[in-house]
């Protein structure tokens, strides 16, 4: 087992990692920027080391001032969180170079995963349904424009390296298609660097579906059950429920077999989610794979009882998964709730400031991750997630009651955020109902 870890990351996400090593006895590094010095991660960790300035280009995205520090600190293992380089497959394989673990997938998985039309490709050899689109890059606007014919309107525009709905516009006609295709390849340019584009058919009123799964080095894989991330905004997560409510038990089952097939076709090792849309009838499309731990993994491990990120580490370090799928029993329901420094009102604005004052309620199946505090200053160069709750109770109700429940007594002052949107939400008829898909902020608000 690994002796110290270097977390190449800040907020809730390096201090959920810190406190998964503390609990296995492993020494903790963390990165920081200048912006983050007063920041939790740099409080719980045994060392700290500063990595430039507060722009992530000069700190978390420099590949050689987080590989210095590793170095430094003699660390053995670097584990990137999500988002910043953690798909990133030049900062994997350089990892290896320097003889640093890297906690996820090789670089060549997740550069064959994350590149979308690759992944499409993959995915359709191993018998996994796939949304018809492009199956090679498209790069000019004539030949796009000469794709989408043929795909047939309504066509999803996505940039090939793409994630956190960048690079991403919808065209639902031939004269709305140049200018769509246009603003999506300059973000993606802008964002990743790449002018790598593709086309995908876009099924209309799906839900978003993905499927947790974890593999080790010797080909063992197995699925957690899965997730439904149809609250959304600007195809940007807001709430995440397992399991979901409307699927049967035959699919259920499908989707855990699909993607665990995903993910020995490529063989898959650590941590994955393999995301599907699924439509009105129930038919699913693999729509991407991440190759890292997501945002809203806390749900998966409390229905089934994993901890994903000691189960990365352990992989990591040449172990085999500590379970099978038989043993993985997916018992109750767990809600997650992305409370971020934004103002809907004003289409999500990021609202960075000073918490003046906060309470974070407890109680029984009431989780909170987060590294705010009162006094805490959030900075203006990052994601604006500050805090995700989580509930759990047996069945769905119980739990969204513990949601509404939680939420009502939760404050944050100092700063806007979206909590009191996301009291709405919960208490909409057709969300407790079980009835949206991912129109459904478009559909019950006029922002």
């Amino acid at each position: 087992m690994f002796r110290k870890i270097l977390i190449a990351n800040r907020g809730e996400i390096a201090v959920r990692i810190i406190r998964a090593c503390r609990e296995m006895g492993i020494r903790t590094v963390a990165v920081y920027s200048q912006a983050d010095e007063a920041a939790m991660h740099t409080r719980l960790v045994d060392e700290a080391v500063c990595i430039g300035p507060a722009a992530p280009l000069k700190s978390y995205l420099d590949m050689s001032q987080i590989l210095a520090a590793a170095i430094a600190t003699k660390a053995e293992a670097i584990h990137p969180g999500f988002g910043f380089l953690s798909e990133n497959a030049e900062f994997a394989k350089r990892c290896e170079e320097y003889g640093i673990a890297f906690i996820g997938p090789c670089g060549h998985l997740i550069e064959k995963m994350g590149n979308k039309s690759e992944a499409k490709r993959t995915m359709k050899e191993a018998g996994v349904p796939v949304v018809p689109g492009t199956e090679l890059p498209v790069y000019e606007e004539a030949e796009a424009i000469a794709k989408a014919r043929e795909i047939g309107y309504p066509v999803m525009i996505k940039a090939s390296s793409g994630g956190g709905g960048k690079g991403m516009r919808l065209a639902y006609s031939e004269e709305e298609f140049a200018a769509a295709f246009h603003t999506a390849q300059q973000e993606s340019i802008s964002a990743f660097g790449d002018h790598t584009m593709y086309l995908e058919r876009y099924i209309q009123s799906p839900r978003h579906i993905e499927v947790q799964i974890m593999a080790d080095k010797y080909g063992n894989v197995v699925h957690l059950g899965e997730r439904d991330c149809s609250i959304q905004r600007r195809h940007q997560k807001m709430i995440e429920e397992s399991p979901c409510a409307f699927i049967s038990p035959e699919l259920r089952e499908r989707l855990g077999d699909t993607a665990v097939r995903a993910a020995k076709a490529v063989g898959y090792e650590n941590a994955g989610t393999i995301e599907f849309l699924v439509d009105r009838s129930g038919e699913f499309f693999f729509m991407e794979m991440n190759t890292r731990i997501q945002v809203e993994h806390p749900i998966s491990e409390l229905v089934s009882g994993v901890d994903l990120i000691r189960e990365q580490i352990r992989v990591a370090a040449g172990l085999t998964l500590s379970v099978k799928q038989e043993d993985i029993v997916l018992r109750g329901h767990a809600i997650e709730c992305r409370i971020n420094a934004e103002d809907p009102v004003h289409n999500f604005m990021p609202c960075p400031g000073t918490i003046r004052k906060m309470h974070l309620p407890g109680g029984n199946g009431i989780r909170m991750d987060t590294a705010i505090y009162p006094g805490y200053t959030i900075p203006p160069y990052y994601d604006s997630m500050i805090v995700k709750v989580i509930a759990y109770d047996s069945d769905r109700q119980g739990a969204i009651r513990k949601m509404i429940s939680t939420l009502g007594e939760l404050e944050i002052e100092g700063i806007q955020t979206n909590l009191n949107f996301q009291y709405d939400v919960l208490n909409q008829p057709d969300f407790q109902n079980g009835m949206f898909n991912t129109d459904f902020i478009a559909s019950h608000y006029d922002l």
